[in-house]
């Protein structure tokens, strides 16, 4: 028998409630929470969103997720037999599923525009 895996994804969109989905994933030594995901997304929920861009571990930060909790990157952090929990950033604005808006405050077109309308000069 092929040694599996369960992952806990919380999935939704801005001005939804988000709901839970567990998915049970073929398991290898060494797999990481990414692997997971994409195998999710490759075999079992197409729908699934997330983001990642892998150069190399950690270069890019695209795959920035919570997972149990914490905040890691999910191209380098080992998925667990038993559960693994994973969830958008907390501190980020929620685009869907696993995907925020993770442009840095001074960057961010909307965080701009809103700061020159009310005149606020914080972030400048």
């Amino acid at each position: 028998m092929s040694k599996t895996a369960q992952i806990t994804i919380k999935r939704g969109v801005p001005g939804e409630a988000p709901c839970l989905q567990t998915y049970e994933v073929p398991y290898q030594d060494g797999m990481t929470v990414l692997d997971a995901i994409v195998w999710i997304r490759s075999n079992i929920d197409s729908s699934l969103a997330f983001r990642y861009s892998c150069i190399n571990a950690n270069a890019c930060k695209e795959c920035l997720v919570a997972v149990n909790g914490e905040t890691q990157y999910a191209c380098t952090t080992r998925l667990a037999r038993d559960l693994t929990a994973v969830g958008p950033l907390p501190n980020k604005l929620l685009i869907k599923d696993l995907v925020t808006d993770i442009v840095p405050p001074r960057e961010n077109l909307r965080v701009i525009i809103s700061e020159r309308r009310s005149g606020s000069t914080s972030g400048q």
